[in-house]
């Protein structure tokens, strides 16, 4: 299976675009106040929106970021953006996970940090509750930011491992070893946010681009 990628913390009309011309399959937008990629639910909407009407036949999915997000986020996130999935990136339990699912009608992608192999492990209870299952690099101590930071793991900690839909790897991935990552890991999707900026929260098209032609690749 071709590896695909999501383009997460979008949000100019030129980086929409340039995600979506290069074959992006998802497309994130962040709704955690504190990330410098945060969005309002209509802002978000207005970006997705040519998408939707101008887009390829088959379109990116439109993903909803959030972090331990109430029910009234939700609502509005459905109402406004009408996400096709939303991305928990929080401490949510395997029971607000099927919460969420009920609550919106759309999958989940349920991210769990990883530094250790016991993380990697930590992921079988969701897993036939997600759409996707999404690794990350577990952020430093103290760190507000769950993540998005660049920072890694140890690929080959996910090496052999398959899951009832396909998984993300996500953390420190760019342009230049986003190939060699996946080769590793053997993960079917790759998740890039400040990997593909000139500065926080600044995503930069012609890098965009790049993330996903390195992604063509393998």
């Amino acid at each position: 299976m071709m590896a695909t990628a999501k383009i997460c913390g979008l949000s100019t009309a030129e980086t929409v675009r340039a995600a979506v011309d290069g074959g992006a399959a998802f497309l994130g937008f962040n709704f955690f106040a504190k990330s410098p990629r945060y969005v309002t639910p209509e802002a978000a909407a207005r970006l997705a929106e040519p998408v939707r009407r101008d887009g390829p036949r088959q379109p990116p999915k439109l993903v909803a970021v959030t972090v331990d997000p109430n029910d009234a986020l939700l609502d509005q996130l459905m109402t406004t953006l009408r996400p096709d999935l939303i991305q928990l990136h929080g401490r949510e339990t395997p029971a607000r996970v099927a919460q969420v699912r009920t609550r919106t009608g759309v999958g989940v992608i349920k991210v769990l940090s990883v530094s250790e192999a016991s993380d990697i492990a930590a992921a079988a209870p969701y897993d036939a509750l997600v759409e996707h299952l999404m690794f990350d690099a577990r952020p430093p101590a103290g760190s507000e930011l769950p993540g998005g930071m660049g920072a890694k793991f140890d690929w080959t900690l996910l090496a052999g491992r398959r899951y009832a839909r396909p998984h993300m790897l996500a953390g420190g991935l760019d342009p230049w070893n986003v190939a060699e990552a996946l080769k590793i890991s053997g993960a079917p999707v790759a998740d890039v946010s400040s990997g593909v900026e000139r500065g926080p929260g600044l995503k930069d098209a012609p890098l965009i681009t790049a993330f996903l032609d390195a992604v063509r690749s393998v």
